[in-house]
């Protein structure tokens, strides 16, 4: 059974996806803005913020909430020890181009840390939910982290974000040496789902440069939620993703236990690590 909080984002999440899926026959007519170099929103993500604002305002408001669209808000009564944080379109590239993959992630933050976790795929109807400590599911049945114990054969997620750009050069020879290995690297365009596929098992593992809370909060508790680990580039942990760090560059990694020593020690070998001082 789903916690109370967990009920609250879900509700809001599906309202996101019902005003993005209400907008998917009339892209050529959105207002579409270049937030920075090859960063683009559309007036269809704020809509959908609103949306989900709307719900979990209504539920709790006193959180403080944290938004792609619309930035760090206190809640009515000040400074929370809790925030949501939401991404109402992940994959907004996609999403303007027809491509079917991009979903809503929110995700409950206490202290930094993510408490409850909802990935929502209105296009597939998949529901991705987890809370500290009691598991991650898939449309209400558990599910656990891959077992593959090394790198030959795998299939990783990464990203090629556009506020990273200029050290593609050492993401590149970071591909080719996973690739050696490797079966396939995979690059959706959708951060949140990428942590959600690798928390179910579809990918075996996800890295990625220059994400932003609201990218993984959610995605990071699925992932641990299904005995998966999360760190950075060289092992550290993940920055808090509440927002009070949010002008960090954050690296993150994801997989199971057996494999993330192995990935964590290419990206070292690559110089793509280091290439982050």
């Amino acid at each position: 059974m789903l916690q109370p909080a967990v009920n609250v984002m879900v509700k809001a999440a599906r309202a996101g996806g019902n005003v993005l899926l209400r907008h998917m026959h009339r892209l050529d007519a959105l207002n579409v803005v270049e937030k920075e170099r090859l960063d683009y929103a559309s007036e269809v993500d704020g809509l959908a913020e609103e949306a989900i604002v709307k719900d979990l305002r209504r539920a709790h408001p006193d959180y403080a909430i944290l938004g792609e669209e619309g930035g760090k808000q206190k809640g009515n009564r000040g400074p929370s020890r809790f925030t949501w944080v939401i991404d109402p379109l992940d994959g907004t590239s996609n999403y303007l181009r027809g491509y079917p993959h991009w979903c809503v992630s929110i995700a409950l933050v206490e202290n930094g840390e993510p408490l409850h976790a909802v990935i929502f795929d209105p296009l597939r109807n998949e529901l991705f939910t987890a809370t500290r400590g009691a598991g991650a599911q898939l449309n209400e049945r558990r599910f656990r982290i891959g077992e593959r114990r090394e790198l030959a054969g795998a299939t990783l997620g990464t990203g090629f974000p556009p506020r990273e750009r200029v050290r593609v050069g050492a993401q590149l020879e970071c591909v080719r040496e996973l690739l050696r290995d490797a079966e396939d690297i995979r690059r959706s365009g959708s951060a949140a789902l990428d942590l959600a596929y690798t928390a179910c098992g579809r990918l075996d593992a996800y890295f990625e440069a220059g994400v932003k809370p609201w990218d993984i909060a959610a995605g990071v508790l699925l992932v641990r939620e299904a005995g998966g680990r999360v760190a950075d580039f060289k092992g550290a942990g993940i920055a808090p993703l509440d927002g009070r760090d949010n002008s960090i560059s954050r690296q993150i990694v994801a997989t199971n236990v057996r494999l993330i020593e192995p990935l964590q020690k290419t990206l070292v070998s690559s110089g793509y690590a280091a290439s982050f001082g």
